[in-house]
Order: C-alpha cells, then structure tokens, then sequence
C-alpha cells in the first residue's frame, strides 16, 4: 500500500444460491388446496353480504351430534385432558378403532395398528412419508382428491396419474394399473367411495384391484373415510376385507369428519402393520405430539354410538343427490355421471366450454368456474384441481333450497 492511500475493501464473499432462496423449493412447489380456496372465496363473498352459493366445501353442513358435543364438554372440564397424552392416540380411542373396524368392515386388527391423526389428510401425510423413499411411484388414479399428490411429492415419491373418465363411471380398471406399473411403482393410492367423482369400485372389482397389488407386491394406500355415504345399490368393501392377505402391504385411512359431522374436530387414522405404525407414530411425535384430548374423547363417544344420526344425513345427501344430478343433467353441455357414495358431482363441462356466455368466452374448466363465480355467484371447483380438466366438483353437502338455487343460476347462465 502507497502512502495514503487507502486500504483496499476487503472481499465479500458471495451469497449461495440457497442462502438467497427464501422459501424451499420443497414447500414453495405445494399447490394451494383449491377445494380450500374456493370455500375461503365463496365464504369473503358472503362475509361482504353478496348472495354467493358455495359448492366448493367438503364438509357436511350439518352439527355435530348432540351426544358427541356432551361428551366433549365433559372431557374438557376433566384435568387428565389438561396434559400431554401418547402421541399415538388414547388407548381408549384405538381400542375403539379396532372395535369400530371390526363392526363396520369385518376386518380385525390391533391397538397396536392404529396411529391416531390430526384429521385423515395427517394420516395421508403420515403414509407416504413413512412408505415412500424418493423416487418411488405411487399409482394414483384420476380424478383424485387434490392433497393426495402433493402428499406423495413431499414424502419423494413420484405420483403416476392414471385417468379414468366418465365413460367408465370414473373407475379404474386393473388393465389401467397394469399398464402404468413399472419397476419403480411402490404403492397404489385407493379411494372408493371417491372424492371428487362419488364413484364407488363394487366389491368384486376392489378384490381383483387388491388380488393385483398383492401379486405385485405393490402397496395399497385405501382411503375409506365415505365409507357410510352410499345411495342405492351401491356396497362398499374394505379393502382388507376384500383381500385379507395384504394385511402386510395395506394401510387403511379413516377418520371422523365425514361420517360424524365432525370435519373441525381434526380427528383421523391409519391403520397398518405394525412396524410401519410404530415408524409413523415416530414421526409424529416429532410433529405434533398427540391429537387434541378433547376430539379425542368426543370421537371415543362418535366411533361407540349408534348410526342413527348418520342415517339422517346420509338419507338427506341421498335426496339432495338425486336432486343435483337431474339438474345438472339439463345444463346444456354437461353429462353429469349418477354418484354413488360420498357428496359430490363430478359433471363432464366439455359442451359448455368455447362457447360466449354473457360476453365472455371459457375455453377451460377452470375458466368456466370463474365465470360462474362472477357472473351469479355460485362457487364450484374446477377439474384441474382433481388432475382432470374439462370438469367442475359441485358438493351436495348443503341446502336443499340453496342447492336448488345454485345449479338454476348456473344453468339459467348457460341456457
């Protein structure tokens, strides 16, 4: 250095690409849940006093039962649920569990197969992060519930989409699962009856589903929370029931919300072999430690009651079912498939698409739920959100009245 002059600036490293990110890639490439933002939509719009008809909520629109909200209010006035309890779940819950499987689905299992979760959409979580090592593909048949292939991304694995239309009722077929497997296939992702479409797979078609994975030794991922919501002739088999001998490659999930009314209560499972409980139950400990004692106490009084007040709903969606699909049958440019369980409608909107609607044109699905929206404020959910364009998800699960109101708009905009 010269006399005086300066001393030179010391060099500042560079920033890392990764110090530089705010957000992880991991996280930041989660698609937003778009059955949840429409139901945050239609209920801002609502909140603002306009006279929005949601269609986008799969929640039952009915209390929780009477009985169920008793026994809650004792368990929070009890100090014993003031503290810490296993993060597994109650004994007294899984106990019930197993007793509830066994009544509902003929399948016998053990406490010690049972993990108790924040709701069933922890127990899918809780599955594939224990399954799945990257890389590994999870066959998941579309149109499929739109948290399942954001769950298989996170936990590494690779969803295989394998579509089935309205052509074939939206159920897939074991020549379908046989063409997408490949040597990397781990699971198979089942839900019967189905969200979004309402399909349920008969029992003889869920026992050759089952008989394939099993001759694979592929897992079967079976998602059973609409289990009691089914119309007409429609029967529903577990999948362990169907096909007792993958109890060593199956995980059940369930839970309360649909069946009870109860989708705030947060309470849901999985049901496996042991070691992958136990491997789940680890990973939970680490998460959230147990499952609210308070739900967990009013689940214990859900899962030990009678079927009563679940017939009632059940009898009301039938009706609102049957409602929905003559309506949505005579919107110029849909095809609107009967459901057969759970409470949704998954109408084809292929004919309405392209076509000018009070000025404007919607060349997509989702473009169409917008117009909806906009123009008489029903809210539904586009196709796209289930991995099917061309579509829209309208839930049954609400009034009778605002039913009938929301799909006149809509067809009354499309005539």
């Amino acid at each position: 250095m010269t006399p005086g002059s300066a001393p030179a600036s010391p060099t500042k490293p560079s920033v890392p690409a990764a110090a530089s990110r705010r957000i992880s890639e991991r996280v930041g490439s989660i698609a937003e849940s778009a059955t949840l933002a429409v139901d945050a939509k239609a209920k801002a719009l609502k909140a603002a006093r306009r006279p929005v008809i949601g269609f986008g909520a799969g929640e039952p629109d009915f209390p929780t039962p009477d009985y169920i909200v008793a026994a809650a209010v004792e368990a929070a006035r009890d100090p014993r649920n003031h503290r810490y309890t296993p993060a597994g779940g109650l004994p007294e819950l899984k106990r019930a569990i197993t007793e509830k499987t066994l009544r509902d689905s003929d399948v016998a299992v053990e406490t010690s197969q049972v993990l108790v979760t924040n709701g069933a959409k922890h127990a899918v979580f809780n599955t594939f992060a224990t399954l799945l090592d990257p890389g590994d593909e999870v066959l998941l048949p579309a149109p499929y519930w739109t948290t399942y292939p954001e769950a298989i991304r996170l936990a590494g694995g690779v969803p295989v989409v394998v579509h089935a239309d309205e052509t074939q009722d939206y159920l897939v077929t074991v020549d379908q699962l046989e063409e997408a497997r490949t040597a990397r296939t781990k699971a198979l992702l089942f839900c019967s009856p189905s969200n979004p479409t309402g399909a349920v797979h008969p029992p003889e078609q869920v026992g050759a589903i089952g008989r394939w994975a099993l001759e694979h030794g592929i897992w079967v991922v079976t998602d059973e929370i609409y289990e009691h919501l089914t119309y007409g002739d429609a029967t529903v088999v577990s999948m362990l029931a169907a096909v007792p001998e993958l109890a060593e490659t199956c995980v059940v999930l369930n839970g309360v919300a649909k069946t009870y009314a109860m989708t705030g209560w947060r309470v849901g499972w999985m049901i496996g072999p042991a070691d992958v409980i136990k491997a789940a139950t680890n990973l939970q400990s680490h998460m959230t430690s147990n499952v609210s004692n308070v739900a967990q106490r009013a689940a214990i009084a859900a899962l030990c009651g009678d079927l009563g007040a679940v017939e009632l709903m059940r009898s009301a969606f039938d009706r609102r079912r049957q409602t929905i699909v003559r309506m949505l049958g005579e919107v110029d440019g849909f095809i609107c498939p009967e459901p057969k369980g759970a409470f949704y409608a998954y109408p084809s909107v292929q004919g309405a698409l392209g076509r000018e609607i009070n000025g404007r044109s919607a060349q997509s699905s989702a473009e169409l739920a917008e117009v909806i929206l906009d123009e008489v404020e029903v809210a539904v959910v586009p196709g796209e959100a289930f991995g099917t364009p061309g579509y829209l998800r309208l839930s049954y699960a609400l009034g009778d009245d605002d039913l009938v109101e929301g799909v006149g708009r809509i067809g009354d905009l499309l005539s």
